[in-house]
């Protein structure tokens, strides 16, 4: 099969028809072989239905219902799963992203040679406050942390090489770093390409502020995670050793100028008086804790499942 089409949903039963249509004028015109996977995330409209109706016209559609709202990094990772494509789509299905970028999309990833295409929302219809503005400061940082030079690393539109999303583990609230993680699964050829925005014709969206706050939470974690996932110790005792060296030579200096006046019958405050040694004591505390941090992330991690999980190209 030439594409499968993911489109994660929820409470989108407006648009749902009119999306499909269009998928399928594009496929039909380009002759692809072609699935489109639905995923329900929980709807309480009349979006099952629609699909269901969808399905028993076209042999093309396929459908996953989830029995609550659980979110679009599940949703995407169910649709990854059951993906068999040789290139993967991923859009939204509220019709602002077009279908009419598939031909182009496939191109980059068949001829190109792209493992992952992200798109770009050059021109958006979206508030400018509420998300313009926002999005270009959560990108400008997503740059910056990940190394990846894309200008919306959250686009709906994606096109994915199927080794990509076989090899990736979306979950919690990821999917706004997928191509962070295909690139720490050893993906490197990440492309973008301008894409047309629409505005939205039925229904509002279903995503607030919140998910910028969410969104560098997330950031940090998977940060941290293709850091020092595999090797916490790395990190905690690193500091939690210089917190607790720079704290006992503290601590040493402290007593020092005390056992100096005392052999000069300098008048010296008691040492119990001076806040440094409180500060001295309190940074070698934190040292020793950051230290067994990391010493208990170790065991941690090697008694985990997943400490040998090392995902292998190909065999000869």
């Amino acid at each position: 099969m030439d594409i499968s089409v993911i489109v994660p949903l929820y409470n989108e039963d407006e648009s749902i028809p009119k999306l499909f249509e269009w998928i399928e004028k594009v496929m039909n015109a380009n002759k692809y072989s072609y699935e489109v996977i639905f995923v329900n995330d929980g709807s309480t409209d009349k979006s099952w239905d629609v699909i269901e109706s969808l399905q028993k016209k076209s042999k093309n559609v396929r459908g996953i219902k989830f029995r609550n709202n659980y979110g679009k990094s599940p949703a995407l990772f169910c649709g990854f799963k059951a993906a068999t494509g040789d290139v993967v789509i991923t859009m939204d299905a509220d019709l602002q992203d077009s279908p009419d970028e598939i031909p182009e999309l496939y191109k980059m990833i068949k001829e190109d040679g792209f493992d992952l295409v992200s798109g770009w929302k050059k021109k958006r219809y979206d508030s400018k406050f509420a998300k313009n503005i926002p999005s270009k400061i959560y990108n400008a940082t997503a740059r910056k942390v990940t190394g990846l030079k894309l200008h919306d690393m959250n686009c709906g539109l994606k096109a994915y090489r199927i080794d990509v999303v076989k090899n990736i583990e979306v979950y919690g609230e990821m999917h706004r770093y997928i191509p962070f993680l295909a690139k720490n699964a050893g993906f490197n050829k990440i492309g973008e390409k301008v894409v047309t925005h629409r505005k939205r014709e039925y229904g509002e969206t279903k995503f607030g502020l919140s998910r910028f706050v969410n969104g560098y939470l997330d950031l940090m974690s998977l940060w941290f995670l293709s850091k020092f996932g595999k090797k916490p110790m790395h990190f905690f005792g690193m500091v939690g050793s210089v917190m607790f060296i720079l704290g006992f030579f503290s601590t040493v200096a402290v007593g020092v100028y005390k056992i100096i006046a005392l052999i000069n019958h300098v008048p010296a405050a008691l040492v119990t008086n001076n806040p440094f040694f409180y500060l001295s004591l309190l940074a070698m505390i934190l040292g020793t804790q950051l230290f067994l941090t990391g010493f208990i992330g170790e065991l941690v991690a090697r008694s985990s499942t997943e400490r040998n999980n090392y995902l292998i190209e190909k065999e000869i």
